[in-house]
């Protein structure tokens, strides 16, 4: 009942749109930014850039859970809630990003970085990220 009454509100001033792809931007950009700093960290000596890395991953955690609301959102308006494998895949992906991003930001010493396993989280977050954006691009254009 709130979906149908969000969607319509939404379309009732010209927005039509799905929700999900606009703000899955948000974490997404994140994750890739927060490996961008990482890697710079590690490889050079700018290691004040892992700051940076690290609170990308913070932004990028809090942005997780309103991306998949909307996700949940947009598919039981758009979808009528019928499963399928990917939305399932999607499902299980975002969650793995949410503990992937948890344990950056509980574990993580950015002050001092070094190419560890905490880093490896850092990547496994990208891989993940990639996963979901591929996943949503099966989904919509097949």
């Amino acid at each position: 009942m709130m979906v149908e009454f969000i969607y319509g509100l939404l379309e009732s001033i010209g927005f039509a749109h799905p929700l999900h792809p606009a703000v899955t931007h948000v974490p997404m950009g994140l994750v890739m930014g927060a490996v961008i700093f990482r890697m710079g960290a590690v490889l050079s000596p700018m290691k004040h850039l892992a700051i940076s890395g690290y609170h990308c991953a913070v932004v990028g955690l809090l942005g997780v859970p309103p991306t998949a609301i909307v996700g949940w959102m947009d598919w039981q308006y758009r979808y009528g809630g019928q499963w399928e494998f990917l939305i399932g895949l999607k499902m299980i992906l975002a969650l793995t990003l949410l503990v992937i991003l948890t344990l950056i930001v509980v574990l993580d010493d950015p002050e001092n970085p070094k190419a560890d396993l905490r880093s490896l989280l850092y990547f496994m977050a990208l891989l993940n990220a990639i996963g979901l954006g591929f996943s949503g691009g099966e989904l919509i254009y097949g």
